[in-house]
């Protein structure tokens, strides 16, 4: 039999919850640890393992842990994966990787001197339209791409922000950050790093709710030549509308889109037609909203290759870290053009 992992998971909130199944049946969790005790006591009762109320007393006590899956808020992103990575324990960091760009860099430098992986999940690069149109692109079968469009059209009322860290500058960073910085992923992960960037953010439909925008426009320049557009907002009416990538190029255009990037949408290419992809899995479901399309069995599945049989990491923290500037450098030019009103 192969040897299985071992994790725990810091932060018990929804998305640790969706965690603890998949390390269920991939490894197994023997630790869970939250600032508040409540909840890291419910998620430990359903696996019958043991809690804790700091990251700092669960590494002293579990000398087996193998993996530290990072769930807390954003803000703390980088505090807990570099404190985890010092205690010589490899670490799995929800997205975003962190929500500054110092911040990534020393999380990299952490898993660099103490010779650990740093995994952060990316799992819309697991949608089935996803990684058919990449293929595409690595093969070179577009020929010049002219231009894209990212749409990323969500719902989050009041109360998705109601008694939470969610909205918060400090712990969320932005709605690019929580809830689009899978989206942005990809534009660098399929297209390559950005040139120039014009921005206007505004909050036009949570003001005194959030501390950031809720819509953005952005034009794009890539260092390859290529332009891009990216239209961002929550205030789609009553849910999800849609998450979409749509390239224009030499030899076709395609349209990647359903609420969750998990539909090939529109296909027009040249001698070929993308046939028989998989269904995909559903979108992360939280009750009264949904997140992206759940695809963290791959991220588990990846980890566990990378650690047990020595193949390579799906998503490295320099492609984490690129997200993160991207979003930065759209935040900053966006800051620039507001302040010239």
């Amino acid at each position: 039999m192969m040897q299985k992992l071992q994790y725990a998971i810091v932060g018990c909130g929804n998305i640790a919850k969706r965690h603890a199944g998949h390390i269920h049946r991939s490894g197994k969790l023997i630790a869970v640890c939250d600032i508040d005790i409540v909840k890291a006591n419910s998620l430990a009762k359903l696996y019958q393992v043991n809690s804790y109320s700091g990251l700092a007393d669960m590494l002293n006590n579990e000398p087996g842990i193998d993996v530290v899956v990072v769930c807390t808020p954003n803000g703390l992103h980088a505090l807990h994966t570099i404190t985890a990575l010092e205690a010589k324990k490899h670490v799995l960091c929800e997205k975003p990787m962190a929500i500054s760009v110092p911040d990534c860099l020393r999380m990299i430098e952490a898993a660099t001197i103490n010779q650990k992986h740093l995994f952060v999940v990316k799992q819309n690069r697991y949608n089935p339209p996803v990684a058919a149109v990449k293929q595409l692109l690595e093969a070179g079968f577009f020929g010049k791409i002219y231009s894209i469009q990212l749409n990323c059209f969500w719902n989050r009322d009041a109360a998705y922000y109601s008694n939470s860290w969610k909205g918060s500058l400090d712990l969320d960073g932005g709605t690019l950050f929580t809830q689009f910085s899978h989206f942005i992923d990809l534009v660098y992960w399929m297209f390559g790093d950005v040139d120039k960037i014009l921005a206007l953010t505004s909050n036009v439909a949570h003001k005194g709710i959030i501390e950031f925008e809720d819509t953005g426009v952005v034009a794009l320049s890539f260092q390859n030549g290529m332009l891009g557009s990216i239209h961002f907002t929550v205030n789609s009416f009553h849910k999800n509308m849609e998450g979409s990538l749509t390239i224009f190029a030499e030899k076709g255009s395609v349209k990647i889109g359903g609420q969750y990037l998990n539909k090939l949408e529109y296909q027009c290419l040249d001698n070929f037609e993308i046939k028989n992809l998989p269904q995909g899995n559903l979108p992360n479901d939280y009750g009264n909203y949904q997140g992206s399309m759940s695809n963290h069995g791959k991220v588990y599945e990846n980890v566990s290759e990378v650690l047990l049989e020595n193949k390579p990491m799906s998503t490295l923290s320099f492609e984490a870290l690129k997200t993160v500037e991207i979003i930065d450098k759209i935040y900053k030019a966006a800051t620039f053009n507001n302040n010239q009103k």
